[in-house]
């Protein structure tokens, strides 16, 4: 199974550290948003997107690339996200980038959301909420998540 992930992490790194958890289960090859191509998508198996969340929404540079991409026929898909509030709202959060990806023809089979650091707005005058995040327990939920996604490929 040949697998591509793309990953913005800006902030504090951890939408990479959850990235990178899943690539390393996955055998996927990690490339940034503007090396996402048509001839990248001719390759593969399973299609891995994902960002912190900024503003409620995925990091903007992933709509940009999906938006330039061809539309495909059913390229299995999976969205990841890093957030303040973890998985409490990732069906708002992931909303706008899984239409748009759907929209393109990719079949989104699974999602994965975790709590990272944030320091943002108002956070910032108390130090931040959910320091030390991701930790551990995240990085193997995120393992476990790719372990479903291989499962669900083998089928």
């Amino acid at each position: 199974m040949k697998t591509v992930m793309t990953c913005v992490s800006v902030r504090h790194g951890n939408t990479e550290k959850i990235a990178e958890a899943m690539a390393n289960v996955l055998q996927a090859e990690l490339l940034r948003p503007e090396e996402i191509n048509a001839d990248t998508l001719e390759k593969i198996d399973l299609f891995g997107v994902g960002s912190g969340i900024y503003d409620e929404k995925h990091h903007e540079s992933l709509f940009t690339m999906v938006d330039k991409l061809p539309p495909v026929k059913g390229i299995k898909a999976f969205i990841f996200s890093t957030s303040g509030y973890g998985e409490k709202r990732v069906d708002e959060y992931h909303e706008p980038l899984r239409s748009q990806m759907e929209a393109r023809g990719f079949n989104v089979i699974g999602e994965f959301s975790s709590l990272g650091f944030d320091n943002e707005g108002v956070l910032r005058l108390s130090g931040g909420a959910n320091k030390g995040r991701p930790n551990d327990e995240d990085i193997k939920d995120a393992e476990n998540f790719a372990r479903t996604l291989q499962r669900k490929m083998s089928a």
